[in-house]
């Protein structure tokens, strides 16, 4: 149970976004525990009438069916679903997917950070225990470690991993203050949330949770959405930089990563272009030439490796929390 010595005010709202999971939900609701306040199935155009299947076979007072009116990718049922609770006044936000894959038991936990004041966000990390990984398919096992190193890079939270595991929990006023209208509406959304909490230096707790493997069947597509991942991380990527080390602060960060980049850049492309020259002549290049090229990639490489350390080092850890209203 959740230690309400931490927060005896905090009211707890699920989110379940609902789409083709209507041989799961009902299960999935039933199996949520009494200290979660309200529940919201957001029916994200369900082919399967899931909504209208809540509504007839579930009896929890709790329940509260919001239908979307198109279909928005489960970010956007999930974004629908945050506002919703967030205007009828819960205090912490839980995403729970509907297809069983997560077990309603663990909200206490990965709520606790938040009620504690020790995060503004909340994420399940399914690599924490060596045993877990046994049972995840070796695809998502490799997949999710490519995933992971993008977003450290992308989002600037180096000390998370798991980035795509939809099991999240949000404090209300953190959520009031995202752009909500610019978080990614599809599977990219948990990916580029991260981006948007570290564009308002909000804490990310990794909360270690154990992962459930069914019948249930994946709406992801592997090749279609590994280049939306891929271009979305280096766009976000290119805006974190952009707003942390050029726009809102000038640090030694920004020196490592400036010149870094310019001496390996020099480098590389004069050694590219000596090497062709003097291949194509058949001669040799000279000590000098070498030293020339060589000497500000060793540099730059050295300089950028700095600014992967202070940028590690620049991971938030003062929960926005502390500084919001009510």
């Amino acid at each position: 149970m959740i230690d309400e010595t931490h927060d005896k005010k905090a009211v707890i709202a699920v989110v379940v976004p609902s789409y083709k999971v209507k041989r799961h939900i009902l299960e999935v609701l039933a199996a949520i525990g009494p200290e979660i306040a309200r529940i919201y199935v957001v029916d994200d155009a369900c082919p399967e009438g899931s909504g209208d299947h809540v509504r007839a076979h579930c009896s929890d007072p709790r329940v509260t069916v919001v239908a979307l009116p198109e279909n928005r990718g489960v970010g956007g049922a999930t974004l629908a679903g945050f506002a919703a609770a967030a205007e009828a006044g819960a205090t912490v936000i839980v995403k729970l997917d509907g297809d069983g894959q997560m077990d309603p038991g663990l909200v206490p936990r990965i709520v606790r950070p938040i009620l504690e004041g020790r995060a503004d966000y909340a994420k399940g990390n399914r690599f924490h225990e060596i045993d877990e990984l046994a049972v995840m398919p070796k695809v998502r096992l490799f997949g999710n470690a490519g995933l992971s190193f993008m977003t450290k890079l992308s989002s600037g939270y180096w000390d998370i991993f798991d980035p795509t595991n939809g099991f999240v929990a949000i404090d209300a006023r953190v959520f009031r203050a995202l752009p909500v209208d610019k978080i990614a509406r599809r599977y990219f959304f948990e990916s580029d949330m991260l981006f948007r909490l570290n564009t308002l230096r909000a804490v990310v707790a990794d909360v270690p949770i154990a992962a459930r493997y069914g019948e249930e069947v994946s709406n992801l597509s592997v090749h279609r959405e590994f280049w939306r991942f891929l271009s979305g991380n280096i766009r976000n990527f290119l805006k974190r930089i952009f707003y942390n080390y050029l726009l809102r602060d000038f640090s030694l960060g920004t020196l490592y990563l400036v010149f870094g980049s310019l001496l390996l850049g020099f480098g590389v492309a004069f050694g590219a272009i000596q090497w062709i020259a003097h291949a194509n002549a058949g001669e040799t290049a000279s000590a000098g030439t070498v030293m020339l090229a060589g000497l500000p990639v060793i540099l730059g490489f050295q300089l950028v490796l700095g600014f992967l350390s202070y940028d590690i080092q620049a991971v938030p850890r003062a929960p926005l929390t502390r500084n919001l209203g009510d």
